[in-house]
């Protein structure tokens, strides 16, 4: 409890140990009369929270950060929009808590619901002239340049999603009888059981970039960051995005719906027109949920193929 001389922080920083003990004194406090159904729900999704907590290299309670948690929930973890509802109430009702105890000066979570995703997710994808500006972009001179080129690669024309960029190691670099692939853990997923074929040109880039840093070790961080303050340090998947977005901004490309998800989507794309089959597009993105996203590509003149190439693609 905060003494009578201290005041409510408006972008409030807690450690994990600070965290977890206004947590347990919550879930005491707010849950003690409730049904053992509430109780559980409360406390799974305060364990998510607590979970992606850990994984951030600082966290405050504002606004922007509890958006930043919506979009984990939504992107990374693909949770459904009731899922999404359940687990921002109850980090509302945690902020709440906090509001009342005199650590925020307000709910930051109060204007963060969990409305439906926009029909733009997953779907928006980069065309072939703003795929050619974002290259164009991205230089190859310093070692960040060449670590941001090897990321695009990998999302632009292996499918990688930002998370599992960001949870890749050195020692996932596999080269197999059937080419070199990335040992990857998907969303949802506790283990890296699933295999990211890369085409030689996206070997090459990610080679490229390790070749850039010093006494590099099999358990080390595929990409890390080189900033001041983080040097060495795994790469998070908000540092991504954020550069990405950057790169997005100085290329032009400014069309709604376009986010660096896009990126992973363009690949699925890319496949489909050079002719691979469909159920390989899906094993190559690792999940079985592409037809709606496929027939919206149909529907927009995105494909190029024949109609007859995708006959369980009617609409």
């Amino acid at each position: 409890m905060p003494d009578d001389t201290s005041s409510p922080d408006p972008e409030l920083e807690l450690s994990l140990r600070e965290l977890r003990d206004h947590l347990q004194a919550f879930q005491d406090d707010y849950l003690e009369d409730k049904s053992d159904e509430t109780v559980g729900t409360y406390r799974r999704s305060l364990n998510s929270f607590e979970k992606w907590f850990v994984q951030q290299n600082t966290f405050r309670f504002t606004e922007d950060g509890v958006r930043e948690y919506k979009r984990y929930l939504m992107e990374d973890r693909d949770l459904s929009q009731v899922s999404v509802s359940t687990y921002l109430t109850a980090l509302r009702r945690f902020c709440q808590y906090l509001t009342d105890i005199g650590e925020l000066t307000e709910n930051p979570a109060t204007g963060v619901k969990g409305n439906r995703r926009p029909e733009t997710h997953a779907r928006s994808v980069l065309k072939e002239y703003e795929r050619e500006k974002l290259e164009a972009v991205v230089d190859d001179a310093t070692q960040i340049d060449k670590r941001d080129h090897a990321i695009i690669s990998l999302m632009l024309y292996a499918g990688l999603s930002e998370i599992e960029i960001v949870r890749a190691d050195v020692e996932d670099l596999e080269h197999t009888l059937m080419g070199p692939v990335l040992r990857v853990q998907g969303k949802g997923r506790e283990v890296k059981d699933q295999e990211a074929p890369l085409d030689p040109p996206v070997l090459e880039a990610v080679e490229a970039y390790l070749d850039t840093r010093d006494d590099v070790h099999p358990e080390d961080p595929l990409f890390v960051s080189h900033g001041h303050r983080s040097k060495g340090k795994r790469l998070q998947t908000r540092s991504v995005r954020s550069r990405i977005n950057g790169y997005l901004k100085e290329a032009g490309i400014k069309r709604k719906g376009v986010t660096p998800h896009s990126l992973t989507h363009t690949a699925a794309l890319l496949w489909l027109n050079d002719g691979m089959p469909l159920e390989e597009v899906k094993e190559r993105m690792r999940h079985g949920t592409l037809d709606t996203t496929m027939i919206y590509y149909k529907k927009q003149g995105l494909l190029k193929r024949d109609p007859e190439d995708l006959e369980e693609l009617d609409v």
